[in-house]
């Protein structure tokens, strides 16, 4: 649990595909060792930015495993296995420690919402099987998770803290409750580390730029916060991961194969990030190379 506190920056991982939409482990291999390089502390596996929702179950749990496997002595592993229904959660959490991962990340119940007592014992439930990050998010799952929620499941042994999406006042709040908070807002994460008193931050914007995510949660330098403030907020001008997928990309770092829904971002929104991430150095951008792409090199699968 210290060690899953002290976790300061923690990457929701790009989940990469080849020509025919399956998982692309060798590529998956790949970024995920340029977390590490960057000094990363953990990474959540299958979540929103990893497409979590796109996966089949087993697909999921593999790659969990296999994140395990083959990195679980070098970074924490947390793996998504949230769902709305109840019943999945408890059986995708159980399988994810069994194949050993360090904590899960779950979510409340959406699309099919419950009362706030539903909403504690689903998460509770969860809880109940190992050490879990709570995400609220809003926006997403259409009900917030307040403080009398919150303040409630912290009581738990196994609550580790909130990735918070609600803004950095109530991570203030949390805080001064000793209540763990992660941001889950990047343009909010170094003022929330550095003013409000925030863990780190769970990253959309450190699958691309690892190094410079790692210096906004060590220390204070304002410069470098205002200079990435307009990619991260270009990285959510569509819902997340298509900024993201699209930008690694555009780097090179992953093939052109979104999974539909998902499709790229337009020409004109790519150039808009082409000259965002060719202001920055070179060595701090994940891929080998950095180009808008062609509307035709994009593959879409289902």
């Amino acid at each position: 649990m210290k060690q899953l506190k002290a976790a300061s920056l923690i990457t929701a991982i790009k989940t990469p595909y080849n020509a025919i939409g399956e998982i692309d482990l060798s590529i998956y291999d790949t970024l995920v060792q340029k977390q590490i390089e960057a000094g990363v502390d953990g990474i959540v596996v299958g979540g929103t930015t990893g497409e979590g929702h796109l996966l089949s179950w087993e697909e999921h749990l593999i790659l969990i495993a296999h994140s395990v496997h083959k990195f679980g002595d070098k970074l924490l592993i947390i793996g998504n296995t949230g769902s709305n229904n109840t019943s999945e959660a408890i059986k995708a959490t159980k399988y994810g420690f069994a194949a050993g991962m360090d904590a899960t990340l779950q979510i409340n119940p959406y699309y099919g919402r419950t009362s706030i007592r539903g909403v504690i014992e689903h998460l509770n439930r969860t809880l109940d099987i190992g050490p879990a990050f709570i995400y609220n998010v809003a926006g997403r799952t259409g009900q917030d998770l307040t403080p009398d929620i919150i303040e409630t499941l912290a009581k738990h042994k196994n609550f580790i803290g909130v990735k918070e999406c609600g803004g950095n006042e109530r991570i203030a709040y949390y805080e001064k409750q000793g209540i763990a908070c992660w941001s889950g807002n990047d343009d909010e994460s170094y003022e929330g580390r550095h003013k409000y008193g925030s863990h780190g931050v769970i990253s959309v914007t450190s699958n691309i730029i690892p190094s410079l995510m790692r210096q906004l949660m060590d220390s204070e330098n304002i410069e470098l916060n205002t200079r990435l403030q307009g990619l991260m907020q270009w990285l959510f001008c569509e819902p997340n991961p298509i900024a993201i997928n699209t930008a690694l990309m555009m780097t090179g770092a992953v093939a052109a194969n979104f999974r539909l829904p998902y499709v790229a971002l337009t020409k004109e929104q790519r150039q808009q990030g082409f000259d965002l991430l060719n202001a920055l150095d070179a060595s701090d951008i994940v891929g080998e190379s950095l180009s808008v792409l062609d509307d035709e090199v994009f593959n879409y699968c289902v």
